[in-house]
C-alpha cells in the first residue's frame, strides 16, 4: 500500500497537454502528481501524424493555434530537445473549384487572427513544386504551418516536468476521484491514496467518465486514425500536405520516409487496443500515389494506430468545470489537438491558478453539452 500524501494539483492523463501542465505548474511554484495508465504519449498525443497545422481550424480555435505556434520553435528551450520541429509550411490541396472556395474563406478568416494563408493556382503549384502533385486544381499554403515527432513530444514535456520537481507516475490509473473540503481525493490501480486542491483532465478518450464521477456529461466518440510509414525515397516533398475531401495526409521527413494516413482504423476504449485496417491502408496508399505520382512505388513499412477522442462539433472541451470547484478539463480535441498541446498546458495552468486565461476558450465550454439539455448518463 502506498502512502498518502498531498499535492497542490493532480492531472489525469499523461498527453502533451497534461505533460506541459505538469512543466507549467511546476513553474509557478505548485506541487504537482501526474497520473498516466500506460506510458506517457502512449495514445492521441503519440501516434497521430505529425502536423503542427493552423490551417484548416475551427475559427474559435485559432486564438489557441496562434499561441502554441509561438512555443513550438522554443522547445530546445523549454524541454531540452526540439523534436524534430520544422517549419516546412502546409499545403491544403484542392481538386476542384468548390474546395478552392473553401480554402478562399477560410484565408479571409485567419487573415482577421494574423495568420498568413497564401491562395496558389494550378499554375503557381507547378511553378513552386514541379512534378510533385496531380490532379488538383489548386490550394493554401501557410508558411508557419511545419511538423515534429509525435513520440519525441509528451516525454520531453515529461522529463522536463519531471526535473522540474513534477511526480510522473506511468503505469498508474486514477480509479476514482471525490471532492470533499479537504480538496480532491485519488484513487489508483496500485493503492496510491493522494489528495490535491486542484485536478486537471486531460485523460483524452477516457475523460467523459472523469467528468462524470462529477455529474457533468461529454458525449466523446472513439477515433483511431489510420496511419502508415514508407520505406525511404528520394527527399521530394519540402512542405506538409493535406488534400481536400480525400482523407489524405502526407509528410516526408529528411531521412525519406513517406509519414502518411487517412481514413479510420479500429479501436476498442475498453481493451485501450487500436489497430489500423488493411482496407483503409490500401485505400490511404491509392490516394497517395494519385496525389504524388512520383511516389506510387514507395514500399509502406509500417502502420499503426491509437485511441483518439472527438465530439460531434469537432471542437474539445477547455476550462473550468460547471459542478465543481477546482476541476479543469482539457479534452476531446478530435483528431487535431498535437499543435495545441504546449500551449494547453499553460491554459489549464493559468485557470487553476489565476482563474482566467487570456486565451478565448468559451466556445468550448462543457457546459455547451448541459445546455442543450444533457445530464451525465
Amino acid at each position: 500500500m502506498i502512502a498518502a500524501w498531498h499535492v497542490d494539483v493532480a492531472i489525469i492523463g499523461g498527453g502533451t497537454a497534461g505533460c506541459s501542465a505538469a512543466l507549467a505548474l511546476r513553474k509557478r511554484g505548485l506541487t504537482v502528481a501526474l497520473f498516466e495508465r500506460r506510458t506517457v504519449g502512449s495514445q492521441a498525443s503519440g501516434v497521430n501524424y505529425g502536423g503542427v497545422r493552423q490551417q484548416g481550424r475551427h475559427p474559435a480555435e485559432l486564438p489557441l493555434s496562434r499561441r502554441s505556434r509561438e512555443i513550438w520553435p522554443r522547445l530546445p528551450d523549454i524541454v531540452g530537445d526540439d523534436c524534430e520541429f520544422a517549419a516546412t509550411g502546409h499545403l491544403k490541396l484542392a481538386r476542384n473549384d468548390a474546395q478552392m472556395a473553401d480554402l478562399e474563406a477560410f484565408a479571409a478568416v485567419a487573415a482577421e487572427h494574423g495568420l498568413e494563408i497564401r491562395m496558389m493556382g494550378a499554375n503557381a503549384l507547378a511553378d513552386a513544386y514541379p512534378g510533385m502533385v496531380s490532379g488538383v486544381v489548386g490550394g493554401s499554403l501557410c508558411p508557419s504551418d511545419g511538423q515534429a515527432n509525435p513520440r519525441l513530444v509528451a516525454p520531453a514535456f515529461a522529463r522536463a516536468a519531471a526535473r522540474a520537481g513534477a511526480e510522473i507516475h506511468e503505469h498508474e490509473a486514477v480509479t476514482g476521484v471525490a471532492r470533499d473540503a479537504a480538496g480532491f481525493r485519488l484513487e489508483t490501480d496500485r493503492g496510491g491514496r493522494f489528495t490535491a486542491g486542484s485536478l486537471i483532465n486531460v485523460a483524452g478518450a477516457w475523460s467523459d467518465r472523469v467528468a462524470k464521477w462529477f455529474g457533468e456529461r461529454a458525449p466523446i466518440q472513439v477515433m483511431a486514425p489510420n496511419m502508415l510509414v514508407s520505406e525511404p525515397v528520394p527527399y521530394r516533398l519540402p512542405v506538409n500536405i493535406g488534400v481536400c475531401g480525400a482523407g489524405l495526409y502526407v509528410r516526408q521527413i529528411p531521412r525519406g520516409n513517406l509519414i502518411f494516413g487517412g481514413g479510420k482504423g479500429w479501436a476498442d476504449r475498453e481493451r485501450i487496443v487500436a489497430r489500423p485496417m488493411a482496407d483503409v491502408s490500401c485505400s490511404a496508399s491509392a490516394r497517395l500515389a494519385e496525389t504524388l505520382p512520383w511516389a506510387a512505388d514507395a514500399t509502406v513499412i509500417r502502420s499503426w494506430s491509437g485511441i483518439e477522442g472527438y465530439f460531434e462539433d469537432e471542437i474539445p472541451v477547455i476550462g473550468p468545470s460547471t459542478t465543481t470547484p477546482g476541476l479543469v478539463h482539457a479534452f476531446g480535441f478530435s483528431g487535431h489537438g498535437f499543435q495545441l498541446g504546449p500551449a494547453i498546458g499553460e491554459i489549464v495552468t493559468e485557470l487553476v491558478v489565476d482563474g482566467r486565461t487570456s486565451t478565448p476558450i468559451d466556445a468550448f465550454s462543457i457546459s455547451r453539452f448541459q445546455r442543450a439539455g444533457h445530464r451525465a448518463a
